[in-house]
């Protein structure tokens, strides 16, 4: 974020005295791209995802386990899928560049993708045995030990 904020600052500043930089607005875009998937990893990590713990919990205890279960291996399935996807799609991208800065590949930019895939699936394994306590009904649903030491 302050990586993406100076970047802006610079480029703001080049064209207020009229030598605007060519490259600032397209890097701002990658970096807001990038920040946005690496944000949604760590928040992944802090359990901070909008979630429905109240319908969960509102089930029987029969239900709960297998629920829970379920829905996290439908999100590292679908994560899986799009870092499997991300990853194929960087070798057509290996032959392209950036248009205002032409020795930065594409790839390397996209390469975003299949990193913070992986790193919200490592997320969701981290957690999951806080969720699989919360859905047994020996921890609270929105609590966990890793999410707290993250604070």
């Amino acid at each position: 974020m302050v990586a993406l904020a100076v970047e802006v600052s610079v480029g703001i500043v080049f064209r207020a005295i009229g030598m605007a930089l060519s490259w600032y607005d397209e890097i701002a875009v990658i970096l807001l791209a990038w920040l946005t998937f690496y944000g949604s990893a760590l928040a992944a990590l802090k359990r901070a995802h909008i979630g429905f713990p109240g319908l969960v919990n509102s089930l029987s205890p029969r239900w709960r386990l297998p629920l829970t279960i379920g829905a996290k291996a439908l999100v590292v399935a679908f994560l899986a899928l799009l870092g499997w996807i991300g990853y194929s799609v960087l070798d057509v991208l290996a032959t392209d560049y950036l248009i205002s800065l032409p020795e930065v590949s594409v790839a390397w930019t996209q390469s975003v993708i299949p990193i913070s895939c992986a790193l919200f699936i490592v997320a969701e394994l981290l957690n999951l045995p806080a969720m699989v306590r919360a859905a047994r009904g020996y921890g609270e649903p929105g609590a966990s030990d890793l999410a707290e030491r993250l604070h």
